[in-house]
């Protein structure tokens, strides 16, 4: 279970208090810009900040079981730091915020398990480059936040320390595999959070708890040190309430990185600056595959009015066709396995990580330290993708996928010659019961929307646009262009001043 569940921090800051703060006016700037302007007024400090959330993790995590470790002393040393920076004047847009880490990126002397046993207890002996900007920005770390296990699985379910429950209804799953860190977020244990897609690992996350999530271009933030599922996929990204929020963490963490073979070396966008360029000559395509029977039709409702509403705004929407997006999820998880296969032949029991037991000879410590240390699903994945690689399979499955996946990037690219953005759904239903997608192929379904922005590499955002009659968030993705993360924060932020599903927040965490 988690670390220091039951510990209680001396705090001057009430929950009262943080209501009072994002009811102000420059809450429209966002959650973090709010609370930066807290800190240089110093109406309070980057220790009392994080010491009200300490509390609230300590109060609330047993029933969300979102945190894998809380870092509280390392928290308190930062926001010390960070305070005095603000006292000198050399603070950054960014500095004494608290965030939530996800538990796959290393972090120097902190646990970094990947929600698995077989890194039970591993501390990492450095820092992953989105830690060390983190930290360069003057952000305070919080904790490491549950997830699937090695990021597989889209529930946030294949954890070896429990699932994760979602704030708006505790029976229900935050997404996955970013689960721990959207639940963090939403039910206000951290002003914002670090996450990975890989098929869509913050998208749906960010829909399950009405939040917004953005997974930038491939290769727009360094993978050095987040620890590798699909190498040819996974992206870092962040969720926060809003999408200004996001492209204040974007800032931080984008940028090439040597160490990081598939970084892109191009500059960085300052996207809290072009977050108000206009927005309304950008036509929006809607593709047909999107609004099949799968569609739930309350999802498909709360959809259809965003489009209402971009069109209210000035924005032309359209229909458009990706021909081979049907085939996005078979490529995907074919691709991904085989990717993970190769990933993972690294967590044997000999360098680091989870030993079995007095191991008669070599064979069995490879065996039995991983058939003892590694989840189902997880095994699941490694078996198949070590079958698409195998002699006389790897033709029919592996490249064949490949093949698949030129073709979808090709349909985007066709795609974003009639139109500047696309829209569609996050995933086909709201945020399902736990233990309710037993079955694997029903499991990998839920990504049916999201899969083919991360085989084309582009950056996708999803935003909270409204909430099933039974009070679960629903979200929508907006994709754009490669490296065109400003313009799709720039409409994910216009949206969210016509509206106010981002600031609405779950009942029963003391707000």
């Amino acid at each position: 279970m988690p670390v220091m569940a039951a510990i209680k921090f001396p705090v001057s800051l009430t929950d009262a208090d943080f209501e009072e703060i994002l009811s102000r006016p420059s809450a429209r700037y966002g959650v973090l810009g709010t609370l930066m302007a807290g800190l240089v007024e110093r109406r309070f400090s980057s220790l009392e900040l994080s010491r009200f959330f300490l509390d609230r993790i300590s109060r609330f995590n047993p029933q969300l079981n979102c945190f894998i470790s809380i870092t509280a002393d390392f928290a308190l040393q930062q926001a010390r730091a960070a305070d005095q920076s603000l006292a000198d004047g050399r603070a950054g847009e960014l500095t004494g915020i608290p965030y939530a880490h996800k538990d796959i990126f290393c972090t120097r002397h902190v646990l970094t398990s990947c929600a698995s046993k077989s890194l039970h207890n591993f501390c990492s002996p450095y820092d992953a480059m989105v830690s060390t900007r983190l930290q360069q920005a003057g952000m305070v770390m919080l904790g490491k936040t549950n997830m699937d296990e090695f990021a597989m699985g889209s529930s946030s379910e294949n954890s070896h320390y429990g699932a994760v429950k979602n704030p708006w209804r505790l029976d229900r799953v935050a997404g996955g595999s970013s689960g721990g860190s959207a639940a963090a977020v939403a039910a206000a244990l951290a002003p914002c959070a670090t996450g990975t897609d890989t098929g869509g690992s913050i998208r749906q996350p960010a829909a399950f708890c009405g939040l917004t999530g953005i997974k930038p271009s491939y290769g727009r933030v360094s993978r050095y040190g987040m620890a590798a599922y699909a190498s040819s996929l996974d992206q870092a990204g962040v969720l926060a309430a809003g999408a200004y929020d996001c492209a204040l963490l974007l800032k931080q963490i984008a940028g090439f990185d040597d160490r990081d073979s598939t970084s892109a070396d191009r500059p960085v966008p300052d996207y809290p600056g072009l977050i108000n360029q206009p927005v309304s000559s950008l036509r929006i395509g809607v593709p047909t595959a999107y609004l099949d029977d799968r569609l739930d039709a309350e999802v498909r409702d709360a959809f259809d009015r965003a489009l209402a509403q971009f069109r209210d705004m000035g924005l032309q929407t359209e229909e458009i066709k990706l021909p081979h997006l049907a085939y996005s999820i078979p490529a995907y998880y074919v691709i991904a396995m085989a990717e993970a296969s190769s990933n993972l032949s690294r967590y044997d029991g000999v360098h680091y990580g989870y030993r079995c037991h007095k191991p008669k000879d070599l064979n069995d410590l490879y065996c039995r330290s991983r058939s003892e240390s590694l989840g189902d699903e997880v095994k699941r994945r490694i078996m198949l993708g070590t079958y698409v690689l195998s002699a006389g399979y790897q033709d029919a499955y592996y490249l064949k996928a490949q093949r698949v996946r030129r073709r979808i990037h090709h349909d985007f690219q066709a795609a974003f010659k009639q139109v500047d953005l696309i829209a569609g759904p996050v995933s086909p239903t709201p945020a399902f019961r736990l233990g309710e997608k037993s079955d694997p192929l029903t499991m990998y379904l839920s990504d049916v929307y999201t899969t083919a922005v991360n085989l084309a590499g582009l950056p996708a955002l999803a935003l909270p646009v409204g909430f099933s009659g039974t009070g679960l968030p629903i979200g929508v993705q907006l994709i754009g262009r490669h490296f065109d993360e400003d313009k799709i924060l720039a409409l994910g932020h216009a949206y969210q001043q016509c509206s106010d599903w981002h600031g609405r927040r779950p009942d029963g965490f003391g707000q």
